[in-house]
């Protein structure tokens, strides 16, 4: 058992209360999900195994004694209980709605209509790779595998459960595989009609016995998603931003009385620099020796500072973010990220372009007349779990997990999706309510419409398997394909952009960075080196078309590079 009171525990917790796990092509190599939000990097190469292809991320998940206040007060493994973990893992894009636009915004008033997937097959059941729900126990197990379900009459593997040698689960997902069942061309982003892709979710449950005596167990939720391009990348508004910004809007939490710069002033600013890695427009504005480079000592110095001094510094910059009811249609306001109604040409709506979380537009009209903490701390912050005091271990592996999720665009998106933004979706802040495990699911018709967002115990209420991933893009590798950056060339080629934390645009390849590195070079040419960023969707054939393009990811998710930090 892990430090705590371990007398003190009235029921227990799985943590993260939202895993996330993603899928590669490799056939048995895999790496764990981020476990804290700043992780340490991993050497060249990591991510790949020895063929070169993509190793799936793996969600672990981990059980926490509660007292009966709710505070964690040590973690229970194998060795302090006995742990039985089951999982429900499902897809089910093929039988769920199109996706068209986000319905819960103004602009869903005027897409077309959101009409089922393969309207014309009949057995919708047949549409669902549902393989039921798996169990494991022990240490070191290597389990059962989500082979067993069927995307009309063909099985379809969706992964498989370990643990480790703790007994903490482990969970992984497909391996990237997508197809057609009547053996047709992908020709669209989001909703290919006779594909499907294996990527999935659905609900972690556990029965602790400790001491003798069943303890409660809340359960938590895994989604397999796509793979992860930008590994140490985070958008500016995460997943874990936009339900922290929920949980206090419903209630769930409480919102401090004054920001911490380290906590919630700092990551703003810090990931707008961090993505010119990724984007040629950032770092020509954010990243190394650019007129906003946020990320130096010095200018987190300065921003830290709550002094009158730098007030209308502060406020300036405060002012750059973009405001829904006070920005128009323009691309100009930060964080230069296209938005949920996004489309070609640019539509007359400031939510073409995305903003942060009330919270944190909140948050930084606070710092800005200095009313915040000036915690600023230049060191590193924890890079393993362990190393936090076991209290906070569960919040720090959710937000780990969620951080690393994007919340902007929802275009539907690359892990998840609009309907996250519902307070009736959650059972608490950052944990997902679970539909009863003997309850079917209506038939809600054949036209998506508004009355199912506010309908008692419908699909915006507690989830099924396979509940948050089916609001997504089948195959997910069209999506992925489609989502690039700087689409009117006549304002900028690189900015705004689409999910550049997680699908690049303009990266620095390991070429050019080898000429970066080597000191005998002339300066010059190692600064020409540093400013040339290659277009990340290179290996698709930028001079093939559109459904060429999407094709090429679903025959090879591994042809496409992935950012490591050096």
């Amino acid at each position: 058992m892990s430090n705590g009171n371990p007398t003190a525990i009235a029921r227990a917790a799985i943590f993260p209360s939202i895993g996330v796990a993603r899928v590669g092509n490799s056939k048995d190599a895999f790496v764990l999900g981020p476990e804290v939000p700043n992780p340490l990097p991993e050497p060249p190469g990591w991510y790949r195994d020895g063929t070169g292809a993509l190793k799936r991320q793996a969600a672990r998940f981990r059980i926490y004694g509660l007292d009966s206040a709710g505070t964690v007060v040590a973690e229970l493994t194998d060795a302090d209980a006995e742990i039985k973990w089951t999982v429900h893992l499902a897809n089910k894009k093929a039988s769920w709605y199109e996706f068209q636009l986000a319905q819960d915004i103004p602009e869903a008033a005027s897409a077309p209509t959101q009409m089922l997937r393969n309207s014309t097959v009949g057995d919708r059941a047949a549409l669902n790779i549902d393989p039921g729900p798996r169990d494991i126990t022990g240490r070191n197990t290597n389990g059962p595998a989500f082979d067993s379900g069927r995307f009309m009459g063909k099985p379809v593997y969706l992964g498989e459960l370990k643990t480790d040698e703790a007994g903490r689960l482990i969970v992984l997902g497909g391996r990237g595989y997508s197809s057609s069942y009547d053996h047709t061309k992908a020709i669209t982003f989001a909703n290919n009609d006779g594909w499907h892709d294996d990527v999935s979710d659905g609900p972690v449950r556990a029965e602790v016995t400790y001491k003798g005596a069943k303890l409660p167990v809340d359960p938590a939720w895994v989604v397999v998603a796509p793979p992860n391009y930008g590994p140490m990348q985070k958008s500016v508004r995460t997943m874990w931003d936009l339900m922290r910004d929920l949980a206090f809007q419903a209630g769930m939490l409480t919102p401090p009385k004054q920001p911490f710069f380290n906590a919630d002033i700092r990551p703003v600013f810090e990931r707008l620099s961090r993505l010119q890695w990724v984007n040629k427009g950032f770092a020509a504005a954010y990243g190394w020796q650019a007129p906003n480079n946020f990320s130096t000592p010095e200018w987190l110095t300065r921003l830290n500072d709550p002094t009158p001094n730098d007030r209308e510094v502060r406020h300036t910059i405060a002012d750059q973010f973009r405001v829904f009811e006070r920005d128009a249609w323009s691309p100009v306001p930060w964080p230069w990220l296209y938005g949920d109604a996004m489309n070609i040409p640019t539509p007359p709506t400031p939510r073409a372009f995305a903003a942060l979380t009330n919270t944190q537009l909140g948050f930084l009209q606070q710092w800005s007349a200095g009313d915040f903490i000036p915690d600023y701390d230049p060191k590193d912050p924890p890079r393993r779990i362990e190393d936090y005091p076991v209290a906070e271990q569960g919040d720090v592996l959710t937000q780990a997990a969620l951080e690393f999720c994007l919340a902007d665009a929802f275009h539907p998106g690359c892990e998840m999706t609009w309907p996250m933004r519902f307070s009736t979706m959650y059972k608490s802040a950052f944990r997902l309510a679970h539909a009863d495990p003997q309850w079917i699911e209506p038939n809600y018709g054949a036209a998506f419409t508004s009355d199912l967002m506010t309908l008692q115990n419908g699909p915006f209420y507690g989830q099924v398997p396979g509940g948050i991933s089916r609001w997504m893009a089948v195959p997910w590798q069209t999506d992925t394909a489609s989502c690039r950056s700087g689409y009117d060339k006549k304002y900028d080629p690189y900015v705004p952009t689409f999910w550049p934390a997680r699908v690049p645009n303009w990266v620095l390849t390991t070429a050019a960075y080898n000429i970066v590195m080597d000191t005998a070079r002339p300066l010059e040419e190692r600064l020409a080196a540093f400013a040339r960023r290659a277009d990340w969707d290179r290996p698709l054939g930028l001079k093939k078309s559109y459904t060429e393009q999407i094709n090429s990811l679903v025959a090879n998710i591994s042809q496409m590079g992935v950012v490591e930090v050096r």
